[in-house]
């Protein structure tokens, strides 16, 4: 499946109105990259970085948007990705990143970049000390999914609450009635609810879930409890907040304190058949405690939209675990949230090429 004419005509204009010779759209099947200059022509680069890395962005001092893709792939390996990246981002005035491993090696091979650009929310795939020591600014674009994810958030809870996938199902395959034990069909205003993370996106989560009347606990050690308080939530430590809750939903990013917060352990220390929702970022969550966690009934279902490991293997169980349901990491998408993604990414590449002021500074 290729890019949609709208949004290349989106992007032409883009590159029109900031100068930009050419603005790249990669293939979602990443099979070949692909860019469509200022006019609108089609332009295949060459097969040197097929299957190696996708979806880095990076312009060089004439404007021209270059990429190669960020992980290693079946058809690719680690070094020839590495290699990729640091040959592409050696003179590169400015840096957006999707995926890719932007570690100490890359920014050391950086020679000219005025700025790296978070092409999302997540900063975790970003050596920011290493940026740090170079003086290069990493940004990213915080503000543009909030709503999206939020929504996600509340269909993911909903689903698995009112067990939604397993009794449509049911009714495809010629069947009727309940799909699965009364006991499985919850009411969300029964339930308590803990948010692991309250930034924009959490916030957001506990508004939504408020029409619902259900207890909402918060953990987040950076927020001050009287802000939870005021949002009408209960701030809580984590410990509190496992023990208590029916369903968790992770909206934290990815820290060294917060890689597999939840793992076999904490796990343990859940409620008997509780839900575990993940809209944050893959590595929060331990898969192979999970998976163990749900195969014994500890944690009763999983809504996921993130991954350790993306895409999952074939032979991942989380993709055939009638109590799981998953989603390809889409939970961000809309035609706004992308377009404004697009957008901002690239214009805070093009106000780092001006000298100007950068917003969103995380390093």
């Amino acid at each position: 499946m290729g890019v949609s004419p709208d949004s290349v005509e989106s992007h032409r204009k883009f590159a029109e109105k900031n100068k930009i010779a050419v603005t790249l759209l990669s293939d979602t099947e990443h099979t070949v990259i692909k860019a469509y200059d200022a006019w609108g022509t089609k332009k295949n680069y060459g097969k040197e970085f097929e299957g190696v890395v996708r979806s880095t962005v990076l312009i060089d001092p004439k404007g021209v948007v270059r990429a190669v893709w960020p992980k290693a792939s079946s058809k690719g390996h680690a070094a020839e990705a590495l290699a990729a990246l640091k040959r592409l981002a050696a003179d590169a005035d400015a840096v957006i990143t999707q995926f890719a491993p932007i570690n100490a090696e890359v920014i050391g091979a950086m020679q000219r970049a005025k700025v790296i650009v978070r092409y999302g929310i997540g900063v975790d795939n970003v050596d920011l000390q290493a940026a740090r020591a170079r003086g290069i600014p990493v940004c990213n674009v915080p503000d543009y999914c909030i709503d999206e994810v939020a929504d996600h958030t509340l269909a993911f809870i909903l689903s698995t609450t009112r067990q939604v996938v397993p009794n449509t199902l049911h009714v495809r395959d010629g069947k009727w009635g309940l799909a699965t034990p009364l006991d499985q069909l919850r009411t969300l205003r029964d339930q308590t609810v803990g948010i692991v993370g309250f930034g924009r996106i959490g916030r957001e989560v506990a508004a939504r879930l408020a029409p619902f009347k259900c207890r909402r606990l918060v953990h987040d050690a950076f927020v001050p409890a009287d802000t939870v308080r005021a949002s009408g939530c209960e701030p809580v430590l984590l410990d509190e907040l496992l023990a208590q809750c029916d369903i968790v939903t992770l909206h934290c990013p990815s820290t060294p304190q917060t890689k597999k917060l939840l793992n076999g352990e904490s796990l343990g220390r859940m409620k008997q058949g509780s839900i575990v929702v993940n809209l944050g970022r893959g590595d929060l969550i331990d898969s192979g405690s999970l998976i163990a966690a749900l195969q014994s009934g500890k944690i009763a279902a999983a809504a996921l939209d993130v991954f350790e490991q993306e895409p999952l293997t074939p032979e991942n169980p989380l993709r055939l675990m009638p109590n799981v349901i998953t989603a390809s990491h889409i939970a961000s998408a809309s035609p706004k949230s992308v377009r404004t993604l697009r957008e901002t990414a690239a214009k805070i590449a093009i106000m780092a090429l001006r000298g100007e002021p950068l917003p969103n500074i995380v390093n």
